[in-house]
């Protein structure tokens, strides 16, 4: 099977998923990052974070915990659709004051936010192995990203129903440290 044929299934399969759950469960899963994970996370560490559309693993929650623990938040920003991928300082996870739309759509941090370099990422994905690989939306803005910045600690957060094995990965694709669940953690993978 081939990454975009895996896609559409995996789209499909996990949009059945959400779809099937209760408004009230959707609000308690990823409320707050597991206590392993916390010990993967370097001290003074800026988290970078993405913005889940409807049917990938929410991260307000967990934006909100950080936050309030006092670490630096980023998340992605796109001055337009042919540009690399970078980081900028999200300050207010609460309201979100400081966010605007960007090419694709997605709110991201505006244009005079202060760019900054994650050093623990949260990373939306597709699909993922019990062995940390993920396969991503298929742009690789996260794989060429990554790949410009060696050393990031990188954390997939998905559904259940997203884990799959085997599946078919590339050389330039970089492995997860850790994938989280809503019934479990993957990893921390060496």
């Amino acid at each position: 099977m081939t990454k975009d044929q895996l896609r559409k299934q995996l789209r499909a399969a996990r949009r059945e998923h959400v779809a099937s759950l209760p408004a009230s469960m959707r609000t308690l899963v990823f409320l707050r990052p597991p206590a392993p994970l916390l010990d993967l996370i370097p001290e003074n560490a800026t988290i970078g974070l993405y913005r889940a559309n409807r049917n990938e693993a929410p991260t307000a929650s967990y934006a909100k915990f950080f936050f309030e623990q006092g670490y630096t938040l980023a998340l992605p920003r796109f001055t337009d659709e042919d540009a690399s991928m970078e980081f900028a300082r999200f300050s207010d996870p609460f309201e979100e004051s400081d966010l605007e739309a960007g090419p694709y759509g997605i709110l991201q941090p505006k244009a005079d936010a202060e760019t900054c370099r994650p050093n623990f990422l949260f990373v939306p994905l597709v699909g993922f192995t019990d062995k940390g690989e993920r396969l991503g939306q298929g742009g690789g803005h996260y794989d060429r990203w990554l790949a410009d910045n060696s050393g990031t600690l990188t954390t997939g957060l998905a559904w259940d129903c997203q884990k799959v094995d085997p599946m078919p990965t590339d050389p330039h694709d970089v492995p997860m440290a850790a994938i989280v669940t809503p019934t479990r953690i993957y990893g921390p993978f060496a």
